[in-house]
């Protein structure tokens, strides 16, 4: 029997979200705070947030953030007030997740990406498709990760970062929160917190 799920907010990553769910689950609407993209995608309701509350058997999926906004997803997620059981985790058909590995509350895994033994994928995190996450690391709480991204074996990306496509970590580095990776960086050493680096090898852009 398909779970009913609810998709916050109506954005890119709810777009991809959509095509990640698979025979697990049935959309009953996307959720968004602005009005003027209230109506129908793909015959699917666009509503408000009262649809929360209209369909108390229906889990919830919360993606915001992006470049600009990822230090602000805690605060957009904790927004829905919901208790954490009522959040799902989505997984794309076609991603590989080693059963040796650990996946959080309210994660969306999209297609392609590859999770291996041992790794630990946090609470309210975004892959996108083609990723590879490989053994002994960690992506941290609220972290988005792009398209195309190689996190090396012993990695730790922590809390509400974002790693931008295309972009690689060496193995055993951390990386602290709410840091930027900039796409298509390769990042060869350790970066303190609330960084935005960016180039190969990468290198400290600004401090935030």
């Amino acid at each position: 029997m398909k779970k009913k799920l609810i998709i916050f907010p109506f954005n890119g990553n709810a777009l991809e979200a959509y095509d990640c769910l698979g025979n697990n689950f049935e959309l009953v609407c996307f959720v968004d705070d602005e009005v003027s993209k209230y109506g129908h995608y793909d015959g699917i309701p666009i509503t408000s947030r009262k649809a929360i509350e209209e369909h108390p058997d229906a889990l919830i999926l919360a993606v915001p953030g992006s470049p600009t906004s990822y230090k602000k997803r805690k605060e957009f997620i904790d927004s829905l007030n919901i208790p954490t059981e009522r959040f799902a985790t989505v997984i794309h058909p076609n991603a590989s997740v080693s059963k040796l590995a650990s996946v959080g509350f309210n994660t969306l895994i999209m297609a392609g990406v590859v999770v291996t033994s041992n790794a630990v994928i946090g609470n309210n995190v975004c892959i996108l498709p083609n990723s590879v996450v490989h053994h002994d690391s960690i992506v941290g709480d609220y972290t988005l990760i792009g398209s195309g991204v190689v996190i090396a074996g012993g990695t730790h990306v922590k809390q509400n970062c974002y790693v931008g496509s295309r972009s690689s970590l060496i193995n055993g580095i951390s990386v602290g929160e709410f840091t930027l990776v900039g796409m298509g960086s390769n990042v060869v050493s350790s970066v303190e917190a609330n960084s935005v680096i960016i180039g190969n090898p990468a290198k400290p852009l600004v401090k935030k």
